[in-house]
């Protein structure tokens, strides 16, 4: 991800928070985790959380442990199959994101969906949706809402939409109170992340009769 300007729009305190004590299901932990290694302002912010929580463990009675309970665990460790080290191949993309898609953007084995739009979707084990999206420039997402949230987050290129424009390691947070039309910005094709924990709310009803076929 190249950062050619400051990043202005970020997760909120209590998205970081929920990063930080687990409370995120697999896709978003996936977003913030990704957005968190570009940007330097809400890292700073998980840090400290992740500080507070460390004290508050620190602080917290202790508990007996069942007797034999580290034996059992160290047995289980054991029983687990040896794996392989191999070396990491380099990466251009935050680690996060290279384990479910590979390393680089050019990876990605894309779906086309319609004019001129791709998607990848990742295997994540929650009941949340993560998908990379392929934008050519100047192409518009058709009109939708939201039956719940959705983050967008960009890795490359840009898109603009009634609430502002986002650029790379921005994140958009839209939820069910949010309708829009994103539209890729002029220049090189927009590719984000975005995950939803519900389907879209498209206005038209072509679109809404394609959706359960491309899982949006």
């Amino acid at each position: 991800m190249k950062m050619n300007k400051p990043i202005s729009h970020h997760l909120t305190d209590q998205d970081l928070l929920d990063y930080s004590t687990g409370k995120l299901e697999e896709s978003f932990a996936l977003a913030a985790a990704v957005h968190v290694s570009v940007c330097d302002q809400c890292r700073a912010t998980l840090d400290s959380f992740d500080a507070i929580g460390g004290t508050v463990l620190e602080n917290s009675s202790h508990q007996e442990m069942s007797q034999g309970s580290f034996d059992k665990t160290m047995a289980l460790i054991s029983a687990l199959p040896s794996t392989k080290v191999t070396r990491k191949e380099p990466s251009n993309l935050p680690d996060a994101l290279a384990g479910y898609i590979g390393k680089s953007l050019d990876d990605i084995k894309w779906t086309p969906i319609g004019m001129g739009v791709k998607q990848k979707i990742l295997h994540t084990g929650d009941t949340g949706t993560a998908r990379m999206l392929y934008i050519p420039a100047g192409t518009a997402v058709p009109d939708h809402g939201h039956k719940g949230r959705e983050w967008t987050l960009v890795l490359q290129g840009a898109f603009f939409d009634e609430t502002g424009h986002f650029g790379p390691g921005d994140i958009e947070i839209a939820d069910p109170t949010v309708e829009h039309t994103p539209t890729a910005a002029a220049g090189d094709a927009c590719i984000c992340l975005a995950v939803t924990d519900a389907p879209l709310r498209f206005s038209g009803i072509l679109h809404r009769l394609v959706q359960p076929l491309l899982r949006i």
